[in-house]
């Protein structure tokens, strides 16, 4: 437990108060829309990995919400240009956690460097809209999935509440608790990783909610290359 044996129930944080611990440094829980489960995130990786009781080194994803963070990140991806819009798909419209090529590794920018390993950085992509406005006063945030190593992500509030200590704040949006009917019961899980080849060829890294649903992993990468690639786009 978090709190001590009779003490007042722990109560979850408001926008104003995530923000000004985001501010100060401090690891925040954050929820999703279904099928997605919480996130932890800070201005520093060490912050994220101490939340989740890790060690303070461990890579982390980068939070690519930002259109000024993303707009340095294309330029640094071994990609040609046509699979940089098939990435930025994968981040924007799937929301998905994404493994991208590093063009040259000796010559990152320093707040990148903590999800950069072996040549390869992890990005995260989901923006919702609830969060914005925490968000966008932030462009450079680290992110992973919410829970203390050795259980699994927090999938509500009171999930998150129960895991993490009160110094962690954890926010509570109401949207986030009831799915949107289309979603039903669906089980929340952490986000799907996909990595993106050097030549453009998708590769499941780490299953993950968007690709449950789908037969097998092949299936869902067919999926994804009918909606993402850019032969799909110029048929939209």
């Amino acid at each position: 437990m978090n709190t001590a044996e009779g003490a007042p129930p722990r109560t979850p944080a408001t926008l104003a108060r995530a923000r000004r611990a985001l501010r100060h440094g401090t690891a925040v829980v954050l929820p999703n829309p279904a099928p997605l489960t919480h996130v932890v995130t800070a201005t520093t990786a060490t912050a994220v990995n101490r939340a989740k009781h890790r060690p303070a080194g461990q890579p982390v994803a980068l939070w690519a919400h930002h259109r000024d963070t993303l707009g340095t990140l294309t330029g640094l991806w071994d990609l040609a240009p046509r699979h940089r819009t098939t990435a930025l798909r994968l981040l924007a419209e799937e929301h998905l956690t994404v493994l991208l090529p590093v063009r040259t590794p000796g010559a990152l920018p320093s707040w990148l460097e903590p999800a950069v390993k072996d040549g390869w950085m992890l990005l995260f992509g989901a923006r919702w809209q609830p969060l914005r406005p925490l968000l966008d006063g932030h462009p450079v945030l680290y992110v992973s999935s919410a829970n203390i190593t050795g259980n699994p992500p927090a999938a509500d509030t009171a999930a998150a509440l129960a895991m993490f200590p009160s110094t962690v704040p954890v926010l509570h949006l109401t949207d986030a608790e009831h799915p949107h009917p289309h979603t039903g019961t669906l089980v929340r899980r952490a986000t799907t990783t996909v990595r993106v080849a050097p030549d453009g060829r998708l590769q499941l890294h780490r299953h993950g909610a968007q690709d449950h649903g789908h037969g097998s992993a092949d299936d869902y990468l067919r999926h994804l290359h009918t909606r993402c690639t850019d032969s799909a786009g110029r048929q939209r």
